[in-house]
C-alpha cells in the first residue's frame, strides 16, 4: 500500500464557495461613477458579497463604492452601510458581482442573522435582530503558539511570579495573625524600668554640692564621692553665745565658708544624681542614689488596671532592657496600686537570669503572654529527665 502523501490534492474549501448565496428581497443604494445616485435590486447576497443587475449603469471591474443595503423587515426599513468592490461584470445579462470590504462586527452579525434565518426557513423579526446586535457575537483571537506550550523563560517567569504572590500572601497572613495574637493574648506594660534596692546619700549641712564620681559611676567603699560648701554660721548654729550674735559678728561668720567631703558607704554604682553640681541643698536632702555592686536588680512595670487578672503574682512575663538585643524572661513577685485608688497597677518582676546593677535606671519593654504556649510540654519533659 502506498502511503506517500499526494501534494497535488487540493482541499475543497480552496476551490468551492465559502458562503451560501441566497435570494432575498433587498436593494443596494450608492453613488455612481458620475456622482449620480444609483439604486438597484439585489439578485442574490452572501456573507462575502452580493450581485445586482445593472444593464444601463456604466460599471467596470475594480470600481470601489460606499453604499447601503436596504432590507424591509416587519414593514420597517433596515439599512446596513457597506463598502464593496466590483469583481465581475456580465455584459450579456447585466449581472454585477461585488465583494464586501471592511465590514464591521455589527454589520457581519446582521448579515449572518439574515442569511441563517432565510436558509432555515424562519421568519425574520426586528426583535431577533436587536437581540443579535446586543450580544457579543465574536470571540477574541487566539494568541500565537497557543497550542505549543510555554517556553523555558516564560515558565520561569510564571513560576517566579507565582512564588512571589504566594510569599506576599503568606507574609500578609502571618502579619494579620501576629497582630490579632498581640491584640487578644498579649498584655503590654505602659512603662517599665530596671530598679535596684539601693541607698541614698544625704546632705549633712545646708550648702552647695560638687560631685566627684567618674563617668563610669563606680565608687569604692570610703572613697570620696562629693564635696560640699557651707557657711561658718551654719556650722556654729546652736553653739553661739549671746555676745556672738551681734550683726558684725554674724556677717563675719556668714562670709566664711567651710568645706566637707562625702564618702561612699559601700562598693556601689551610681544610679542617679538627685542634686546637680553647684546647686543648693538643704540639710537631709538626698543627693545621690547608689546601688551595691554585685547585687541583683529587678524590673518595675506599670500595667492598666483593666489587666488586673492578667498580671497576678506568679505570672510569667518577658522583657527587653534598652541597649540589649536579647529578650529576657521573669516572674511577677509583687503587685500594688501606684497610688491610692489609682488606675495603674505597679508590679515587680524577678528576672530568671540576674540583672547587673549597672543596668539600673534603664527603661524596659515588658509583655505578659497568656496565649497558647508549649511551656507546659517543656516543663513536663524536663521533669521526666529528657
Amino acid at each position: 500500500m502506498n502511503t506517500a502523501v499526494n501534494v497535488n490534492v487540493v482541499h475543497e474549501s480552496e476551490t468551492q464557495r465559502q458562503h451560501a448565496r441566497i435570494r432575498i428581497p433587498a436593494k443596494v443604494r450608492f453613488i455612481g461613477r458620475n456622482r449620480e445616485l444609483v439604486e438597484q435590486q439585489l439578485l442574490d447576497i452572501s456573507a462575502g458579497g452580493f450581485a445586482y443587475g445593472a444593464a444601463k449603469v456604466p460599471v467596470q471591474v475594480g470600481d470601489y463604492h460606499r453604499g447601503k443595503l436596504m432590507f424591509v423587515i416587519d414593514n420597517i426599513s433596515l439599512g446596513i452601510e457597506v463598502e464593496f468592490q466590483v469583481r465581475s461584470v456580465d455584459a450579456d445579462s447585466g449581472r454585477v458581482g461585488c465583494q464586501f470590504h471592511n465590514l464591521k462586527p455589527r454589520e457581519i452579525a446582521t448579515l449572518r442573522q439574515l442569511i441563517t434565518s432565510h436558509l432555515s426557513g424562519e421568519l425574520i423579526s426586528v426583535g431577533e435582530l436587536l437581540t443579535t446586535l446586543q450580544r457579543d457575537n465574536f470571540t477574541k483571537p487566539r494568541k500565537d503558539g497557543a497550542g505549543g506550550g510555554m517556553g523555558a523563560l516564560a515558565r520561569l517567569r510564571a513560576v517566579t511570579v507565582s512564588f512571589g504572590v504566594l510569599a506576599v500572601g503568606v507574609t500578609a497572613f502571618g502579619f494579620i495573625c501576629h497582630s490579632l495574637y498581640n491584640l487578644y493574648f498579649v498584655s503590654h506594660a505602659q512603662s517599665a524600668m530596671v530598679s535596684t534596692a539601693g541607698m541614698q546619700v544625704t546632705m549633712p549641712r545646708e550648702g552647695t554640692v560638687q560631685s566627684l564620681i567618674g563617668e563610669d559611676g563606680v565608687v569604692a567603699k570610703g572613697a570620696p564621692i562629693a564635696t560640699f560648701s557651707t557657711s561658718m554660721l551654719e556650722m556654729l548654729k546652736g553653739h553661739l553665745q549671746d555676745s556672738d550674735l551681734q550683726p558684725a559678728k554674724i556677717e563675719e561668720l556668714f562670709g566664711k565658708q567651710m568645706k566637707g567631703t562625702l564618702t561612699s558607704p559601700c562598693d556601689c554604682t551610681l544610679v542617679r544624681q538627685l542634686v546637680a553640681d553647684g546647686q543648693y541643698a538643704s540639710k537631709g536632702d538626698a543627693i545621690f542614689e547608689l546601688a551595691p555592686r554585685g547585687g541583683e536588680a529587678s524590673v518595675e512595670a506599670r500595667f492598666p488596671y483593666g489587666k488586673f487578672a492578667e498580671v497576678q503574682p506568679g505570672t510569667r512575663v518577658s522583657f527587653q532592657v534598652a541597649g540589649e538585643a536579647e529578650t529576657r524572661s521573669g516572674r511577677i513577685v509583687a503587685s500594688s496600686l501606684s497610688d491610692e485608688l489609682s488606675s495603674d497597677i505597679r508590679v515587680r518582676i524577678q528576672p530568671d537570669v540576674p540583672l547587673d546593677n549597672a543596668l539600673s535606671g534603664r527603661p524596659a519593654e515588658v509583655s505578659a503572654n497568656r496565649g497558647p504556649s508549649l511551656d507546659w510540654l517543656i516543663d513536663k519533659a524536663m521533669a521526666a529527665g529528657l
